[in-house]
């Protein structure tokens, strides 16, 4: 029998024990409107995003109507934007950009990636919980695929994101940091770092997921192999579940563009 609040393992990983689809336990389960409903759509989104980065507003309402949940695409969309998700489109998006911050060019195409600290990627993802919600911010370098750093945060504020920053800069300085060109990344605070640490920027191509794809199968696999796995209900526990994460995602877990290695060893013989 599935159980909604059993210790140790969520509904995602009951359901894979029993071999059952969870979008039958979605669907039976869904609770009524109220904060606890918003929490279990807000969960869902997530989910669906991470398995399709391509799904715009309209089509994850589509899948969350036939889970049986009673939303419309304006909710879904304010959802999204909350969540500070970015759709990435299989080929170029012809949106216009924002022309009130600057834009600056995507510098890794073509490209070759031939050592440590050559380049960083960064990103922010989602992350649900029982109640409310966090924000993870992650550093990956480019060529060895280890985890630099991270940074947890309730709001979208940009001091999380420099905090991070400089602390990793006391151990190493990149040439270049790529990253999307999200309000945080456009911000005078951020662009004033870099300049005055000497990174070069780079940013994203609008709804281009194959241009900081290392990161964000970083996220991926985070949320896949781990979160949707274990439960937490603090945020002492969900940093506790990251750490453990990213000490495994780094000495432990075999890279299959690394020959099988693991990023600690590519970054010790580098």
């Amino acid at each position: 029998m599935i159980e909604r609040e059993l210790k140790g393992l969520s509904l995602s990983r009951q359901c894979e024990l029993l071999g059952i689809n969870r979008t039958r336990i979605y669907y039976t389960q869904s609770p009524g409107p109220g904060c606890g409903y918003k929490q279990v759509i807000l969960r869902q989104i997530d989910q669906i995003h991470t398995e399709h980065p391509y799904y715009g507003s309209r089509r994850i309402t589509a899948v969350l109507i036939r889970r049986g949940h009673n939303v419309n695409r304006k909710r879904i969309q304010g959802y999204m934007r909350e969540m500070a998700i970015v759709v990435y489109y299989p080929s170029p998006n012809l949106s216009k950009r924002n022309r009130q911050h600057k834009v600056y060019p995507y510098l890794l195409k073509k490209l070759a990636i031939t050592r440590k600290n050559q380049v960083w990627s960064i990103d922010i993802t989602y992350i649900p919980m029982s109640h409310g919600h966090m924000y993870l911010f992650a550093i990956i370098d480019w060529f060895t695929r280890e985890i630099v750093d991270f940074e947890l945060s309730n709001s979208l504020d940009t001091t999380f994101i420099t905090t991070c920053l400089k602390r990793a800069f006391e151990e190493a300085k990149p040439e270049i940091i790529n990253s999307d060109q999200g309000s945080q990344f456009t911000s005078n605070e951020y662009i004033n770092l870099l300049k005055s640490e000497g990174i070069r920027i780079s940013m994203d191509s609008v709804g281009r997921a194959t241009d900081n794809n290392r990161i964000e199968r970083f996220f991926r696999s985070l949320k896949q192999e781990k979160l949707y796995i274990y439960a937490y209900e603090s945020v002492n526990e969900l940093k506790t579940l990251i750490q453990e994460y990213m000490k495994y995602y780094n000495t432990e877990r075999p890279h299959q563009s690394l020959g099988y290695a693991t990023p600690a060893e590519v970054s010790k013989a580098a």
